[in-house]
């Protein structure tokens, strides 16, 4: 059981390592993180609507049509 902890614990130190000595890299990553951040905010503000929230006005008319979905199928 050491040597795998030992063989994981190496795994890990190298890289970050790795990532600790980057120059370039680190603006690499930071401008791939904020297009994902934009990707995932735009997918769900244009393509996932809040269908329920806009055309049921509180918590059970929401159950409710949910379960009507889920039954009807």
């Amino acid at each position: 059981m050491d040597g795998i902890a030992v063989k994981a614990r190496k795994i890990v130190d190298f890289y970050v390592d790795g990532f600790r000595n980057m120059t370039i890299g680190r603006r690499l990553w930071a401008i791939i993180l904020i297009k994902v951040a934009l990707l995932f905010l735009v997918f769900k503000l244009f393509f996932f609507p809040n269908i329920l929230e806009e055309n049921y006005d509180n918590d059970e008319d929401r159950a409710r049509a949910v379960a009507e979905q889920l039954s009807t199928r």
